[in-house]
């Protein structure tokens, strides 16, 4: 008398939910990345052609700057925000618009207003 095989409930689990890790290789299916519709209705309505890369509106008209920096740099620039209760980006722009009066030119980076500290609850 043969055995029938048991159902692998692992498997069967694995299958239904997509997950790739117990099926063999040829029944692997490509996944789109999640809210990639999104990104690709954005490009399509701006009028951008093969770009598929999502900007929010709050970013149009500006660009990253970036530096990398010892640890100690980054902490003490986030204890100096909370100090004088600012954003990093608001200290950001204090400096470089401080650089640019240095050097004659024009005060540009856009500031933004402080952070209000959070109201605590009445008991």
């Amino acid at each position: 008398m043969s055995q029938k095989e048991k159902p692998n409930l692992a498997a069967a689990l694995a299958s239904a939910s997509g997950s790739t890790r117990r099926r063999p290789e040829s029944a692997i299916r490509p996944v789109a990345p999640r809210n990639s519709h999104k990104r690709v209705v954005a490009a399509k309505q701006s009028g951008e052609k093969g770009s598929q890369a999502y900007h929010a509106p709050s970013r149009s008209g500006t660009a990253p700057i970036t530096g990398h920096f010892p640890r100690q740099v980054r902490d003490q620039l986030k204890i100096l925000a909370i100090e004088q209760k600012q954003t990093l980006h608001g200290l950001m722009a204090e400096a470089y618009n401080d650089l640019f009066a240095k050097y004659g030119k024009p005060e540009i980076a856009p500031r933004q207003a402080p952070v209000e500290e959070s109201k605590e609850v009445a008991e």
